[in-house]
């Protein structure tokens, strides 16, 4: 099982990182692990979250792992509150199958990750649509 560390990232621009700080460890099968921007927002209402959850299946022949990450847009009201006017929410889920090898798992996971990271698959999100 991997420990909790912060996690620093690429910014939109590819040369400025962001770092998630660690808030909460993982207490076990659907409790999760929860990582901030602390950066970002003047309150954690108003900051980027990450957050892991694992579970075993019915048969315990799998792994299920849920990925949460929101972005909220805040703005100053008329009255000089901070709101959330704004949320991008991004989710993403994996069966790992317990049989399968390390090697494969790894391989999977790799590319998986790494296609949701290409520039290609980014685009598609940044305007809404689909590749045509």
């Amino acid at each position: 099982m991997p420990s909790q560390s912060d996690i620093t990232v690429k910014k939109n621009d590819g040369s400025t990182d962001i770092t998630y700080t660690k808030v909460q460890a993982s207490g076990g099968d659907k409790s999760p692990a929860i990582w901030r921007s602390n950066s970002v927002g003047s309150a954690n209402a108003f900051r980027p979250e990450l957050r892991i959850i694992s579970v075993a299946n019915g048969g315990n022949s799998a792994r299920r792992v849920d990925l949460q990450f929101t972005y909220p847009v805040t703005a100053e009201g008329a009255d000089g509150k901070t709101y959330v006017t704004d949320r991008f929410n991004f989710a993403g889920s994996g069966i790992v199958p317990q049989a399968m090898t390390d090697t494969d798992v790894a391989e999977a996971v790799s590319q998986a990750m790494n296609l949701a990271a290409s520039s290609h698959v980014k685009d598609q999100f940044k305007a809404g649509y689909a590749a045509t």
